[in-house]
């Protein structure tokens, strides 16, 4: 079924209004119209409520948070809202892409329970790292992704028509309904990082694939930094939901054991690395992560 299928965008904001005002023009400008566009605000402080204000041409509900909930938490809460009001496919979407004319309706012609868009960045190069590997059966990858879009192929008209990925990023992945209705929404408890990738393999577990189309272009407006300071706030982050992932879908004892031994290695690695911080982040974010084994309550699948 794809003719008269229903979708609702999901978009999560803090603090970009300039960069808000171009998905938003991206969006009124689809050659598919989105039948409901639900807009997070992670109260934001700069002219965002403005810039939403303002828009009379597209179908709008904007949820105005009463706290920052991280990407996370703000995908959780627009997914559910556009569960709740019934819409058959969701389309998350951060604030800094812009998809082409034809990006929805490309992916809304595509008879598959989970897609996600093929990002490029403003030049035209391929960005698209959603993971081809997502491996979480070798207690020796230290990171998971193993190969990702952009690192197979050189760029997109080297692509098939489509490319089965194993994780996503919310910058233009796309739900069926009945997908959160088995596997529930993203856990707003990750705050930011791995929400998406979590979710992923929620999916896949459950039967899905994913396919990333390679003719529905999101063009991604900022550089890629997946460079961030590990012993900042961010890195704790960056280490809990990575280990939080690890032990919740670990497909062996040895998988599910590798956070231990990342810690270890970090604080013992520490005078050379990222110092104190770092350790104390990396202790910090194991402990939190033992209490996240299970997914949140709140995610799990509606009843």
């Amino acid at each position: 079924m794809t003719a008269h299928e229903t979708v609702a965008v999901v978009v999560v904001t803090h603090n970009r209004a300039d960069l808000l005002v171009r998905l938003l023009d991206g969006l009124a400008a689809q050659t598919r119209r989105p039948d409901r566009v639900v807009v997070v605000d992670n109260v934001s402080t700069d002219h965002t409520a403005d810039v939403l204000a303002a828009r009379d041409d597209l179908p709008l509900q904007v949820i105005t948070t009463d706290e920052n909930l991280g990407g996370a938490g703000g995908f959780h809460l627009g997914t559910r809202a556009a569960y709740d009001g019934g819409w058959d496919r969701i389309w998350l979407v951060d604030d800094d892409v812009v998809p082409a004319p034809d990006c929805l309706a490309t992916l809304m012609a595509v008879d598959e329970d989970c897609l996600t868009s093929v990002r490029e960045d403003l030049t035209g190069a391929l960005v698209e790292k959603a993971a081809v590997d997502f491996d979480l059966r070798n207690p020796l990858a230290i990171k998971p992704k193993r190969a990702a879009v952009d690192t197979v192929y050189p760029d997109r008209a080297s692509m098939p028509e489509r490319v089965e990925v194993q994780n996503v990023a919310f910058e233009g992945f796309m739900a069926r309904r009945s997908v959160v209705t088995e596997i529930g929404f993203p856990d707003p408890s990750f705050f930011i990082f791995y929400d998406d990738a979590e979710y992923a393999v929620r999916a896949r577990r459950a039967g899905r694939r994913i396919w990333a189309v390679r003719d529905a272009v999101l063009v991604r407006q900022l550089d890629f930094n997946q460079q961030h300071d590990l012993s900042g706030w961010k890195g704790f982050y960056m280490y809990r939901n990575l280990f939080v992932v690890h032990l919740r879908h670990g497909e062996n004892a040895l998988v599910r054991l590798k956070p231990w031994l990342i810690t270890v290695a970090v604080v013992l690695l520490s005078p050379v690395r990222g110092g104190r911080a770092e350790a104390r982040n990396v202790i910090r974010a194991m402990a939190s992560a033992r209490g996240m084994r299970r997914l949140a309550d709140e995610a799990r699948p509606p009843r």
